[in-house]
């Protein structure tokens, strides 16, 4: 396998793959799409809301907004030791909005969120929330946790994930040109980096289940009397002789 990076440009990178077949390519891509990590806001307390939009769909708008991510800092509630609802410092940071407009209208914007940890925040200042008109306001306080693209769209680290083969006809092999684009939550590299590692990592769980002889991460046993045993063969049998019979009649 050999890979070289052709271009990094601000959210970007494209690089190439050579020595490997369309399935890795793929796998490679959809891990990107849909394992890689980031910040989104997931919870969301509404104290006071009287724009036009309705709680569910402020909470929405709100939910799409991407953030910046330390993975190194955090990690998935899941995964994390407190084992809350809520969340504790380690898997969580708590964003909070407090606007109003009180003689003419006001637009809102991502930048008037205020996190408690200045490394997880809007990626753009310039993403529009609402638009209050005199008298309303809005007042919230949300968390933002680390999630994932195939639980919620709203994780998915990036904007454009494709490649291109350029082997004609050959799917078995050949060269493939990959073009990222990141949200912004996290830097164009790092989102191919953490994909390739999820990737080995994965493949490292299946070969130690496989050198164990174990089938799924859970076996689920059950239990059969032997009298609810013997009902269900003769039920079985029953069935087949009847269905014999009837083949004999034919």
């Amino acid at each position: 396998m050999k890979v070289d990076v052709l271009s990094i440009n601000g959210d970007t990178i494209k690089f190439s793959v050579k020595g490997v077949d369309e399935a890795f390519a793929n796998a490679l891509r959809r891990t990107m799409i849909s394992e890689v990590p980031c910040m989104a806001i997931d919870d969301i307390f509404i104290f006071d809301n009287s724009s036009v939009f309705p709680d569910e769909e402020l909470a929405m708008r709100v939910g799409f907004i991407p953030f910046t991510t330390d993975l190194k800092k955090y990690t998935l509630p899941e995964k994390c030791e407190c084992k809350s609802d809520l969340g504790c410092s380690h898997c969580r940071a708590v964003i909070t909005l407090d606007v109003s407009a009180d003689t003419s209208p006001r637009t809102v914007y991502s930048r008037d969120l205020v996190s408690e940890d200045p490394s997880i925040k809007p990626v753009s200042p310039d993403i529009v929330i609402a638009k209050l008109a005199p008298k309303q306001a809005i007042k919230f306080e949300a968390y933002a946790r680390l999630g994932v693209g195939n639980v919620h769209a709203k994780w998915q680290p990036v904007s454009m994930c494709v490649y291109k083969h350029e082997t004609g006809g050959d799917k078995s092999g050949g060269l493939f040109i990959f073009t990222v684009e990141s949200t912004g939550c996290l830097k164009p590299e790092e989102v191919v980096s953490e994909a390739v590692r999820i990737l080995v990592e994965k493949l490292n769980t299946f070969q130690e289940k496989i050198r164990r002889g174990e089938a799924s991460d859970e076996i689920v046993e059950f239990e059969v009397s032997e009298e609810v045993g013997r009902g269900l063969y003769s039920v079985g049998a029953g069935d087949f002789e009847e269905e014999e019979g009837e083949e004999s009649q034919e």
